[in-house]
């Protein structure tokens, strides 16, 4: 199930930040906004008519976090207050923050950075300081100069239309990794595998129709969502280029090694390196042999 927008949710006529220099955290907070808002940005300091405008999101300016008048700023929070940037004040107004936070790795790091600082951040990490800017793009440095040259942004221009494709994939990931999550749940079985060297977990997922372009995508995810399951070591799913089905390793498992069932006549692939493996069987039960023999 999809996460519920806010209750205030409205459609913006414009879209407000700051002036100056530019942050990841405003940059995509107009992102996801231009996604279901494809108006004008403007950057400049807001004004008591601005914040009193529904129609006009005014972002991470503004000292305000009203998000029934189109508000979202972060600053007149107290120090303690937990690493919340305007990023996650819009992603909670769209309704996909939880999500976000979860299958989103980059975001708790962007948000220490923007409220705590790259000192705080690294420490947090557990990473030296220099590691943080050692990851720097050139690709974010450009974006985040080129908008912090701009006081208006219209429909067409290259930068508005890069930015309204960052905020439209990533709502697009969230959503439909979302669906598909829950797809998985309705579906997917949890197998014990007993062998003689041991026993091990994996999941798998059944054939449907109609196929999804990559059957595979989000095992991983939904494992992660299952701690209670305990260790999956391998994953069961339909191969998208044949009738059969794709084995695999789960996190590089040690446990499984499918260069072990390379010779048999149903396995027409298994990779050098032993991580995954095809096979034209399709019967549970074939299934779980392939698997406990690939176990050692």
């Amino acid at each position: 199930m999809l996460l519920a927008r806010s209750s205030f949710y409205m459609s913006f006529s414009q879209i407000l930040t700051h002036p100056g220099g530019s942050h990841k955290d405003e940059f995509l907070a107009c992102c996801l906004l231009l996604a279901e808002n494809p108006v004008l940005i403007v950057r400049r300091e807001p004004t008591e008519a601005d914040l009193a405008n529904v129609s006009v999101a005014v972002v991470d300016v503004g000292h305000e976090h009203r998000p029934e008048r189109g508000n979202f700023d972060h600053h007149q929070f107290p120090k303690d207050h937990p690493p919340v940037c305007a990023l996650s004040l819009v992603l909670k107004h769209l309704g996909v923050y939880e999500d976000a936070l979860k299958f989103c790795g980059w975001l708790e790091p962007a948000e220490w950075f923007d409220t705590r600082g790259p000192i705080e951040t690294a420490r947090w990490l557990g990473v030296p300081r220099e590691t943080l800017f050692k990851l720097n793009s050139p690709i974010d440095t450009t974006l985040l100069r080129r908008f912090a040259l701009v006081t208006e942004l219209q429909p067409g221009e290259p930068l508005w239309e890069v930015m309204r494709w960052i905020g439209v994939d990533l709502l697009d990931y969230l959503k439909s990794l979302r669906e598909r999550l829950d797809f998985i749940g309705k579906i997917a079985e949890f197998w014990e595998i007993k062998t003689e060297k041991g026993s091990f977990k994996a999941l798998y997922l059944p054939r449907t129709e109609p196929m999804p372009d990559e059957p595979s995508a989000g095992l991983a995810r939904f494992i992660d969502t299952r701690p209670d399951l305990g260790e999956i070591a391998g994953l069961v799913y339909p191969d998208r280029r044949g009738e059969g089905f794709g084995l695999s390793r789960h996190n590089d498992h040690p446990g499984l090694d499918f260069t072990r069932i390379e010779g048999c006549d149903d396995v027409h692939f298994a990779h050098a390196r032993g991580f995954v493996a095809k096979t034209s069987a399709h019967d549970p039960l074939r299934l779980r042999a392939l698997l406990a023999q690939a176990w050692g």
